[in-house]
Protein backbone atom coordinates (compact mmCIF):
# COMPACT_ATOMS: atom_id res chain seq x y z
CA UNK A 1 0.00 0.00 0.00
CA UNK A 2 1.31 3.42 -0.98
CA UNK A 3 2.35 5.79 1.78
CA UNK A 4 -0.59 8.11 2.35
CA UNK A 5 0.08 11.68 1.36
CA UNK A 6 -2.34 12.77 4.08
CA UNK A 7 0.29 11.83 6.68
CA UNK A 8 2.66 14.42 5.23
CA UNK A 9 2.46 17.95 6.55
CA UNK A 10 1.80 20.48 3.83
CA UNK A 11 0.29 23.82 2.96
CA UNK A 12 -3.32 24.76 3.57
CA UNK A 13 -3.98 24.49 -0.15
CA UNK A 14 -2.61 20.93 -0.16
CA UNK A 15 -4.67 19.97 2.88
CA UNK A 16 -7.88 21.22 1.25
CA UNK A 17 -7.04 19.53 -2.03
CA UNK A 18 -6.27 16.18 -0.40
CA UNK A 19 -9.39 16.32 1.78
CA UNK A 20 -11.54 17.04 -1.28
CA UNK A 21 -9.90 14.12 -3.11
CA UNK A 22 -10.60 11.76 -0.22
CA UNK A 23 -14.23 12.87 -0.11
CA UNK A 24 -14.58 12.32 -3.86
CA UNK A 25 -13.09 8.82 -3.52
CA UNK A 26 -15.50 7.93 -0.70
CA UNK A 27 -18.51 9.18 -2.63
CA UNK A 28 -17.52 7.38 -5.82
CA UNK A 29 -16.84 4.12 -3.98
CA UNK A 30 -20.18 4.20 -2.16
CA UNK A 31 -22.28 5.67 -4.99
CA UNK A 32 -23.36 2.14 -5.85
CA UNK A 33 -26.01 1.57 -3.19
CA UNK A 34 -27.15 -1.70 -1.71
CA UNK A 35 -30.38 -1.34 -3.66
CA UNK A 36 -28.35 -1.23 -6.89
CA UNK A 37 -26.43 -4.27 -5.72
CA UNK A 38 -29.66 -6.09 -4.87
CA UNK A 39 -31.09 -5.43 -8.33
CA UNK A 40 -28.10 -7.20 -9.86
CA UNK A 41 -28.24 -10.17 -7.45
CA UNK A 42 -31.89 -10.11 -6.43
CA UNK A 43 -32.32 -13.87 -5.87
CA UNK A 44 -29.20 -14.19 -3.72
CA UNK A 45 -30.03 -11.04 -1.73
CA UNK A 46 -33.52 -12.38 -1.04
CA UNK A 47 -32.25 -15.77 0.06
CA UNK A 48 -29.18 -14.59 2.02
CA UNK A 49 -29.64 -10.92 2.90
CA UNK A 50 -27.02 -10.90 5.68
CA UNK A 51 -24.30 -12.44 3.51
CA UNK A 52 -25.23 -10.17 0.61
CA UNK A 53 -24.95 -7.07 2.81
CA UNK A 54 -21.56 -8.23 4.10
CA UNK A 55 -20.25 -8.82 0.59
CA UNK A 56 -21.61 -5.45 -0.57
CA UNK A 57 -19.83 -3.62 2.26
CA UNK A 58 -16.61 -5.58 1.61
CA UNK A 59 -16.67 -4.74 -2.10
CA UNK A 60 -17.30 -1.05 -1.36
CA UNK A 61 -14.42 -0.95 1.14
CA UNK A 62 -12.06 -2.75 -1.21
CA UNK A 63 -13.04 -0.41 -4.05
CA UNK A 64 -12.40 2.65 -1.90
CA UNK A 65 -9.04 1.24 -0.76
CA UNK A 66 -7.95 0.43 -4.32
CA UNK A 67 -8.87 3.88 -5.63
CA UNK A 68 -7.10 5.52 -2.68
CA UNK A 69 -3.93 3.49 -3.26
CA UNK A 70 -3.89 4.32 -6.98
CA UNK A 71 -4.43 8.02 -6.29
CA UNK A 72 -1.67 8.08 -3.68
CA UNK A 73 0.73 6.46 -6.16
CA UNK A 74 -0.11 9.08 -8.77
CA UNK A 75 0.30 11.90 -6.25
CA UNK A 76 3.71 10.56 -5.32
CA UNK A 77 4.77 9.86 -8.92
CA UNK A 78 4.04 13.41 -10.11
CA UNK A 79 5.10 15.22 -6.90
CA UNK A 80 1.63 16.72 -6.60
CA UNK A 81 2.06 17.73 -2.97
CA UNK A 82 5.34 19.52 -3.65
CA UNK A 83 3.89 21.30 -6.67
CA UNK A 84 0.77 22.41 -4.83
CA UNK A 85 2.88 23.61 -1.90
CA UNK A 86 5.03 25.61 -4.34
CA UNK A 87 1.91 27.10 -5.90
CA UNK A 88 0.61 27.99 -2.45
CA UNK A 89 3.92 29.67 -1.59
CA UNK A 90 3.85 31.71 -4.81
CA UNK A 91 0.23 32.80 -4.28
CA UNK A 92 0.91 33.65 -0.64
CA UNK A 93 3.98 35.70 -1.56
CA UNK A 94 2.04 37.53 -4.29
CA UNK A 95 -0.77 38.38 -1.89
CA UNK A 96 1.72 39.65 0.66
CA UNK A 97 3.40 41.84 -1.96
CA UNK A 98 0.02 43.21 -3.00
CA UNK A 99 -0.90 43.88 0.64
CA UNK A 100 2.35 45.81 1.12
CA UNK A 101 1.64 47.69 -2.12
CA UNK A 102 4.86 46.48 -3.67
CA UNK A 103 6.03 48.88 -6.38
CA UNK A 104 9.28 47.19 -7.37
CA UNK A 105 10.18 46.34 -10.93
CA UNK A 106 8.99 42.88 -11.95
CA UNK A 107 10.80 40.73 -14.47
CA UNK A 108 7.59 40.26 -16.41
CA UNK A 109 6.39 43.07 -18.67
CA UNK A 110 3.26 43.44 -20.74
CA UNK A 111 5.28 43.80 -23.94
CA UNK A 112 7.42 40.73 -23.19
CA UNK A 113 6.77 38.08 -25.81
CA UNK A 114 6.53 34.47 -24.57
CA UNK A 115 8.96 33.31 -27.25
CA UNK A 116 11.59 35.83 -26.13
CA UNK A 117 11.09 34.85 -22.49
CA UNK A 118 11.48 31.17 -23.35
CA UNK A 119 14.62 31.87 -25.37
CA UNK A 120 16.11 33.89 -22.53
CA UNK A 121 15.53 30.98 -20.16
CA UNK A 122 16.34 28.07 -22.46
CA UNK A 123 19.35 29.30 -24.47
CA UNK A 124 21.74 29.40 -21.47
CA UNK A 125 20.60 25.92 -20.45
CA UNK A 126 21.06 24.61 -24.00
CA UNK A 127 24.49 26.22 -24.28
CA UNK A 128 25.54 24.59 -21.00
CA UNK A 129 24.30 21.23 -22.25
CA UNK A 130 26.09 21.80 -25.57
CA UNK A 131 29.38 22.48 -23.78
CA UNK A 132 28.92 19.37 -21.65
CA UNK A 133 28.24 17.22 -24.71
CA UNK A 134 31.25 18.71 -26.53
CA UNK A 135 33.52 17.96 -23.59
CA UNK A 136 32.18 14.41 -23.37
CA UNK A 137 32.63 13.97 -27.13
CA UNK A 138 36.22 15.21 -26.92
CA UNK A 139 36.91 12.77 -24.10
CA UNK A 140 35.38 9.89 -26.07
CA UNK A 141 37.36 10.87 -29.18
CA UNK A 142 40.59 10.87 -27.16
CA UNK A 143 39.70 7.49 -25.68
CA UNK A 144 38.90 6.08 -29.13
CA UNK A 145 42.20 7.38 -30.50
CA UNK A 146 44.09 5.72 -27.65
CA UNK A 147 42.24 2.43 -28.13
CA UNK A 148 42.85 2.56 -31.90
CA UNK A 149 46.57 3.08 -31.29
CA UNK A 150 46.66 0.15 -28.87
CA UNK A 151 44.79 -2.02 -31.34
CA UNK A 152 47.22 -1.13 -34.14
CA UNK A 153 50.15 -1.97 -31.87
CA UNK A 154 48.55 -5.31 -31.00
CA UNK A 155 47.94 -6.07 -34.67
CA UNK A 156 51.53 -5.18 -35.52
CA UNK A 157 52.80 -7.34 -32.67
CA UNK A 158 50.66 -10.25 -33.88
CA UNK A 159 51.97 -9.83 -37.44
CA UNK A 160 55.57 -9.74 -36.17
CA UNK A 161 54.95 -12.89 -34.12
CA UNK A 162 53.43 -14.64 -37.15
CA UNK A 163 56.41 -13.62 -39.29
CA UNK A 164 58.91 -14.89 -36.68
CA UNK A 165 56.98 -18.14 -36.35
CA UNK A 166 56.98 -18.57 -40.13
CA UNK A 167 60.76 -18.06 -40.23
CA UNK A 168 61.24 -20.61 -37.45
CA UNK A 169 59.05 -23.13 -39.27
CA UNK A 170 61.04 -22.56 -42.45
CA UNK A 171 64.26 -23.30 -40.54
CA UNK A 172 62.71 -26.44 -39.07
CA UNK A 173 61.53 -27.55 -42.51
CA UNK A 174 65.03 -27.02 -43.92
CA UNK A 175 66.60 -28.89 -41.01
CA UNK A 176 64.15 -31.75 -41.45
CA UNK A 177 64.81 -31.85 -45.17
CA UNK A 178 68.57 -32.08 -44.56
CA UNK A 179 68.00 -34.71 -41.86
CA UNK A 180 65.96 -36.77 -44.32
CA UNK A 181 68.86 -36.63 -46.81
CA UNK A 182 71.29 -38.29 -44.40
CA UNK A 183 71.56 -42.09 -45.04
CA UNK A 184 70.04 -44.25 -42.34
CA UNK A 185 73.27 -46.22 -41.94
CA UNK A 186 75.17 -43.06 -41.09
CA UNK A 187 72.54 -42.18 -38.46
CA UNK A 188 72.89 -45.61 -36.86
CA UNK A 189 76.68 -45.29 -36.89
CA UNK A 190 76.59 -41.86 -35.26
CA UNK A 191 74.10 -43.08 -32.68
CA UNK A 192 76.32 -46.06 -31.80
CA UNK A 193 79.44 -43.87 -31.56
CA UNK A 194 77.62 -41.39 -29.35
CA UNK A 195 76.40 -44.15 -27.05
CA UNK A 196 79.88 -45.69 -26.76
CA UNK A 197 81.45 -42.29 -26.12
CA UNK A 198 78.91 -41.56 -23.38
CA UNK A 199 79.52 -45.01 -21.85
CA UNK A 200 83.28 -44.60 -21.80
CA UNK A 201 83.02 -41.19 -20.12
CA UNK A 202 80.79 -42.63 -17.45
Amino acid sequence: MATSASTQAGSTRWTHFHSALQLAIQRSAHKWTYEDFAECFSLWCDEQPENAATIFNLVSSRLESAITDNCEELLKKYNVKENIDNLHAVVTAARERKRREYDGKDVWREDLQPRAAVRARMIPMLETERDRVRAELAQLTEENTRLESEMQQNVQAAEDADRDAAKLLDLLDKALAKWDQIPFDDIQSWTLQAAESAGSKA
